[in-house]
């Protein structure tokens, strides 16, 4: 069964050169960034005495944990700031799924140690001035500098956290989610100048003001220009339009895109950009949508299947939208990739990033496979394009169909008895020398990971990136 409107030619090239890889150690350098700003930030505290008050035991112990607490939770705020800012460099060392969970780590912990600040600090104030707890924390916010701005900056904080737990994420839409996780920022430029003004290891010590400026001004920095300005010019510059889109199968939408300069568009088979199309009321919310095939020098395709209000009214996109991007981001790239056997395990939606990719990577005829899982072959996307593939390349397409297994596997249940490594090396027995790509939902992305690891496959030929939000 073919599942689009008419045959079509993929493309094999990219429209810029290739980047060079991004080079191993700067994942690791970042790292190590943050890691030294948690130290400096303890030392800072340090020396402004707070082993000294700690020692001194009773409610002046309690105020010296509270502002070690707090400090340390407004140094992570601000790594996650330079996180959400999507720095180009922090973006090609991590890639999206281990920065999603970079993210995810400081943001829960600078949350906590915030909520350790403010009861710590409540009780060594309530304990040295022998007031009740509340009576303090109400007295603290309406007289002292700052402390306003600070409680509407922690509201915000507490509705980013609530809503970013996974049981929760569940139940909200997409653009929801995105709308509120904006307030982050809000909060964060709410919550922390209280500090500036108040804080003691902020204004006692020409060293710490010095620090806490050059965190706050290359956190505010990135953010404009990351966030605001590189989208905007790239937007500008490029100026994309629709130039058709295409039905690909129930639920599923090719947009075809054209524009200026697209070989100076920094973009690579596999990555994906932050798309608003000015097609009416709701433009302004982003969505994450992958090229579903090679970029060329006048022409991006992108595949969008209907999983909600966004995606559904791309189907109604007309020739002529424009079109504002930000991005591109990704390190599902073919960067990294030597040479030799390629094998692509895709499932769903996730074939569109793999499809892009088969167009870019240099391999040799019989070198490549695909291994494609789907419900069944109603849902199978871009048939044609794998069959092209399969005549002038040389590359090998196996369908798995099925249900899912009713276990933890990327296998359907017909074949769930077997072994998850054991059957990818049945399916492919080259896998073992191969570079690997993954894409699909999270936990069959997680499963076939797991199955490709046991299988033999090195982790530096182990190619994953996993979109959900």
């Amino acid at each position: 069964m073919t599942t689009t409107t008419h045959a079509r030619t993929p493309a094999t090239h990219t429209g810029a050169p290739p980047r060079r890889s991004t080079p191993r150690w700067w994942a690791d350098a970042v790292g190590a960034a943050a890691g030294v700003s948690l130290i400096v930030v303890t030392a800072l505290w340090v020396a402004n005495g707070g082993l000294r008050q700690l020692s001194a035991g009773g409610p002046e112990a309690v105020t010296a944990l509270g502002r070690l607490t707090g400090l340390l939770a407004s140094d992570l705020l601000l790594v996650q700031v330079l996180l959400m800012a999507r720095v180009p460099a922090v973006e090609r060392a991590f890639g999206q799924d281990r920065l999603a969970r970079w993210h995810r780590w400081t943001g829960f912990a600078s949350f906590h140690l915030m909520l350790a600040h403010v009861a710590l600090i409540t009780l060594g104030y309530a304990g040295t001035a022998h007031t009740g707890p509340l009576g303090e924390l109400w007295d603290m916010i309406v007289t002292l500098p700052g402390m306003l701005l600070a409680t509407a900056g922690t509201a915000a904080l507490v509705m980013v956290v609530v809503t970013s737990v996974r049981r929760a994420r569940r139940r909200l839409r997409y653009e929801s989610w995105h709308l509120l996780h904006l307030y982050a920022y809000l909060g964060v430029g709410l919550a922390l100048p209280h500090q500036l003004w108040t804080g003691a290891d902020f204004v006692a010590s020409p060293l710490a003001r010095a620090y806490w400026w050059t965190l706050y001004t290359a956190g505010a920095g990135a953010v404009l220009v990351y966030r605001l300005g590189l989208p905007a010019w790239r937007s500008w510059r490029h100026r994309l339009v629709v130039s058709h889109v295409v039905p690909e199968g129930p639920g599923l939408t090719s947009v075809y895109l054209t524009g200026r300069r697209l070989d100076r568009l920094p973009v690579r088979a596999g990555q994906f950009f932050q798309w608003r199309f000015l097609d009416g009321p709701g433009w302004s919310r982003a969505h994450p949508y992958s090229l579903s095939a090679t970029p060329r020098t006048d022409l991006l395709r992108i595949t969008v299947k209907d999983l909600g209000d966004g995606s559904a009214r791309v189907a109604a996109l007309r020739p002529g939208t424009r079109a504002l991007v930000e991005g591109p981001y990704g390190k599902l790239t073919g960067e990294r990739y030597t040479g030799g056997p390629v094998v692509m395990l895709a499932c769903g939606i996730g074939v569109t990033p793999l499809l892009s990719l088969l167009g870019e990577l240099p391999y040799r005829p019989g070198e490549a496979t695909v291994v494609y899982r789907a419900r069944g072959e109603a849902e199978v996307a871009f048939r044609d394009e794998l069959e092209w593939f399969a005549r002038h390349r040389g590359v090998r397409v196996r369908y798995l169909y099925g249900p899912r297994a009713d276990r933890t596997s990327w296998l359907p249940a017909g074949h769930a008895g077997h072994d998850d490594a054991a059957m990818l090396r049945r399916i492919v027995p080259m896998v073992p020398h191969a570079h690997v790509y993954v894409c699909g939902p999270d936990g069959w992305a997680a499963a076939a990971r797991a199955a490709a690891v046991a299988a033999g496959v090195p982790e530096r030929r182990l190619h994953t990136e996993q979109f959900a939000w």
